[in-house]
């Protein structure tokens, strides 16, 4: 969110392995302002009859042409018809290393001093160590080892490929369910739409749809 330069709008939506109660939705508004970039989030997860919702707040900005961070605030909402609710406030932070013009590397923690949701639902803390290597102006590949709390650890790799500036593809793997997933794209100045579905040898496809517009865009942007 650092290296914002417009105003930028996006939703994702994703029914996890094709089933409405495992609904997982995102929106997010990033906005850069002279003082750092700032940024709204709000996640749903589940349907109505078991629903978790994140509200976050987040910041980011420049240290110098080699370092970006960031950190966001999040509020935790939990609701069970019959069983009530439970909240709580957790917070991430991470920062990004940019290596050369073509190798960055970050590092990502969320909730590290814990917290539960009401008396029994704990936040499990998460730690993640990634890296990208943007080998030309159309191929990207990335990778992040991820410890989540109670978890074995986890490692995820993807790449994208751009055929043309306005079509590109994308594809990875997840080491700890032994899934894959894979999407095309397109972009077409200000905005751009990805589909994409990752899949699980047990439990199916994940399908999901990306939408993503920035404003006031001028030039060309990955």
């Amino acid at each position: 969110m650092a290296q914002l330069h417009q105003a930028v709008a996006a939703v994702y939506a994703e029914r996890r392995f094709n089933l409405g109660e495992l609904a997982h939705n995102d929106g997010v508004i990033g906005l850069p302002t002279r003082s750092g970039n700032f940024g709204i989030r709000v996640t749903s997860i589940g349907s109505s009859a078991y629903n978790q919702t994140v509200l976050g707040l987040a910041y980011a900005r420049n240290l110098g042409s080699k370092i970006d961070i960031g950190v966001q605030f999040n509020y935790d909402a939990l609701r069970i018809p019959g069983y009530g609710n439970a909240s709580a406030i957790s917070f991430e932070a991470g920062t990004l290393l940019h290596l050369s013009e073509k190798l960055h590397t970050g590092f990502h923690v969320n909730n590290p001093v814990g917290g539960k949701l009401g008396h029994n639902e704990k936040l499990p803390s998460v730690y993640a160590l990634g890296i990208g290597y943007d080998a030309s102006e159309n191929f990207f590949f990335g990778a992040e080892i991820i410890k989540e709390e109670g978890q074995p650890i986890n490692v995820n790799a993807g790449l994208e490929y751009k055929f043309v500036p306005q079509l590109f593809a994308s594809a990875g793997i997840s080491a700890a369910t032994a899934s894959a997933w894979f999407g095309v794209g397109v972009l077409m100045r200000s905005f751009r739409m990805d589909v994409r579905s990752s899949y699980h040898p047990q439990l199916g496809f994940s399908p999901g749809l990306l939408v993503v517009f920035t404003f006031n865009k001028t030039s060309e942007q990955r």
